[in-house]
This record gives structure tokens, sequence and C-alpha cells, in this order.
């Protein structure tokens, strides 16, 4: 069961662009349920950013970082992530050339085992958030997200695995959960459903939770079984009315599964 929701802040991107603005978001996010955030940058001041997340009871869990600034600036992304009072440093997506080479994988995947072991000594995990593209067979055979699998260290790693992309991927959601049971301290809950657009064509869109089409309650199941520690709600777009109204929506869905 999930003892406390927790939230991608790029969802309320809008609403964090000042001091002001993320005050109130804040209390708005606490008031919904929301305890818990993994951040997607600061528009200002990372030291007031983390001030105002705390004053209204939301703690951060985790991040999606400049990967530029883990890789080239590693001690001071580790101060910031100390100050912040989480140990799960990650990025939201691989750079764009180990996306379409193979060589360029592996050098990514070195450098990320890299930095990897140098803040795990400090007492760090460095961590991963897929999309679908990772989900394309790069050499014709295994998918991106496999060579991360196999190669990306497990003591030092972990990933954090989003519903929505695995699904888009067409993967299993449920056996990626479980594949990678003891490397995911995190996992993103993104649903998916299928709409028309305005020329009447099928496209696959992300929703809010228990709007669309994945099975919640076997997802859940088996993320407790694979011994995820933070659930982290995620919802990019196509809101409906607004943010957060959507993110109560997805609250509201997923009480019945909260301790």
């Amino acid at each position: 069961m999930i003892k406390n929701l927790g939230l991608q802040l790029y969802t309320v991107r809008d609403l964090l662009k000042t001091p002001e603005d993320a005050d109130k978001a804040f209390a708005e996010l606490a008031k919904l349920g929301y305890t818990e955030a993994q951040t997607a940058g600061n528009a200002f001041d990372a030291k007031l950013f983390g001030e105002l997340a705390s004053k209204n009871g939301v703690k951060i869990i985790g991040t999606h970082y400049s990967w530029d600034e883990i890789l080239n600036n590693t001690q001071k992304t580790m101060e910031i992530h100390d100050m912040w009072g989480t140990k799960n440093m990650g990025i939201g997506g691989m750079p764009g050339p180990a996306r379409t080479s193979l060589d360029e994988l592996k050098k990514f995947i070195a450098d990320f085992n890299k930095v990897a072991e140098v803040v795990a000594k400090n007492g760090f995990r460095l961590t991963y958030h897929n999309h679908n593209f990772e989900f394309v067979r790069i050499d014709g055979y295994k998918t991106i997200m496999d060579v991360l699998v196999e190669e990306l260290d497990p003591k030092n790693t972990s990933f954090v695995l989003d519903t929505c992309w695995v699904a888009a991927g067409g993967g299993d959601v449920n056996a990626w959960i479980e594949k990678l049971a003891g490397r995911l301290d995190i996992l993103h809950l993104k649903d998916i459903t299928i709409i028309r657009d305005e020329n009447g064509a099928l496209k696959p869109v992300m929703t809010e939770i228990g709007n669309g089409n994945l099975d919640w309650d076997s997802i859940i199941k088996t993320a407790e079984k694979a011994g995820v520690k933070h659930y982290v709600v995620e919802q990019d777009a196509y809101f409906t009315e607004s943010p957060l109204n959507s993110l109560k929506m997805s609250a509201d869905f997923l009480k019945k599964y909260r301790v």
C-alpha cells in the first residue's frame, strides 16, 4: 500500500517559477495529499526552493537533475541534494546521441556507472528514468532498456520506472516492475489512454490515474512485492481543467491504495 503519496514536480512546473508561486503551490499539493516530491529542476535559488517545500510539508525524495552537472560538477550536485535531504540523485532521460547509437549508449552507461560509484561513497544512489524510446531495438535485437538493465551497476544505481512510458513503448508494466525488483526505489504512476485528434486519428495520451487503461490493482500489487519505496504521480500534459485539478483526480483515485 502507498504510505506517502509523491509527485514529480514537472507536473506543476508552471506553478513553480517564482518563490511566491511555489510557496502557494506546495501548500496546495500538501492539501491534496502529496507529501513527497521529485524535482524537475528549480527556477530559482535551490536552497529557498527546498525550504519552501519543507515549510509546506513536502519532502524531496529524489530528483531529475542536469546530467551535465552530475557528470562534471559532482561535488556541488551532492551538496545540493544533501541540502534538499535526498540521496536519490537522478536524470529524466539520457543524452540524445545515446538514444540512436550503441557506441554512444555504451559510453553513457560507462560514465553513469563511474559517477554512480563516486556518489555512492557519500551515500547517494544514481537513478535513471525511462521514456518509450528505451524500447527501441538499438542493435537489431536488444532494446536500449535491455542494455541499461544488463550494464548499469545494480549496486550503485536504480531505475525510476514510468508506467505510462513502458506501456507506450509496448512493454508489460508488471513484468518490468518484477524484472527491476530490488533496483526500483521510485515508481512513476502515470496513466495512458487513447483519444481522437482533430483529424479523427487515434493517438495515445497520458491522463489522470484511473482515467486511462492501465490496471492499477495489479500494478500496485506487483510494486509492493518488488519493494518500491516511493510512489510518485506524474502527468506531463492533457490536464482536465488544470494541473491541480488533475492531481486531485489522481489522488482521489489512489486513496483506495493508501495506508
